[in-house]
This record gives C-alpha cells, sequence and structure tokens, in this order.
C-alpha cells in the first residue's frame, strides 16, 4: 500500500515537473505589438467598432454555411438509400434538391452572388 501511494506521488510530481519546464521553455522571447493583438479579420481592433462593414461579406459567408450544411445533409441520405424504399427516397431526394435550387435561385434573382453590386 504505501509503494503503491509512493509510485503515484512520484508520478505525479514528475508530471508536475514537466509541465512547469513546457510552460517555461515555450514562453515566447520576442514580444511583437502585432502579434500580440487580437486578429479580427484585418480590422485595426484599436480604432473604433462603428466602421461601416459590408454587408456583401456577410451573405457570402451565409451562402457558405447553407450550402456546406446541404452537403452534410446529403451524405446520410446516400448511405440511407439502402434502408429505406427508393421510392420515397427519391421523392426526398427530388424535394431536398428543389428547395436547394429555389434557393439558389432566389440568391441568383437577388443579385447576392454579383460581387460587385
Amino acid at each position: 500500500m504505501i509503494l503503491l501511494l509512493s509510485i503515484s506521488i512520484m508520478i505525479i510530481l514528475i508530471s508536475n515537473i514537466m509541465m512547469f519546464l513546457t510552460i517555461i521553455l515555450s514562453k515566447k522571447s520576442f514580444m511583437d505589438r502585432e502579434k500580440n493583438s487580437p486578429f479580427e479579420c484585418g480590422f485595426d481592433p484599436k480604432s473604433s467598432a462603428r466602421i461601416p462593414f459590408s454587408l456583401h461579406f456577410f451573405l457570402i459567408t451565409v451562402i457558405f454555411l447553407i450550402f456546406d450544411v446541404e452537403i452534410a445533409l446529403i451524405f446520410p441520405m446516400i448511405y440511407s438509400f439502402n434502408l429505406v424504399n427508393i421510392l420515397t427516397m427519391m421523392k426526398i431526394s427530388f424535394f431536398f434538391l428543389l428547395m436547394l435550387l429555389i434557393g439558389l435561385y432566389h440568391e441568383w434573382n437577388q443579385n447576392m452572388l454579383n460581387w460587385t453590386n
């Protein structure tokens, strides 16, 4: 029992020493103003927060997220083709792709896909 306790204490002590050494050795010795400042998508974080932001960047991000989620929903649909009736799966896939095409047409109709306004 005493041997097990002493081994446990030694392991904890060695791991604490190793963590302390990694903290000491991994310190950055070169302090740069640019590296220490937070990165805010190319904007200067020290300036005013009321700078007008282009809405087009936001729209492109939302469009990317929509199509990214679409891919995440299509992959399980491909796997489930073997598990359900093929006619039912074709109806679900057609409806899903129809909704995506309607959304893409709406974005195109609203000129969200044009980079210049």
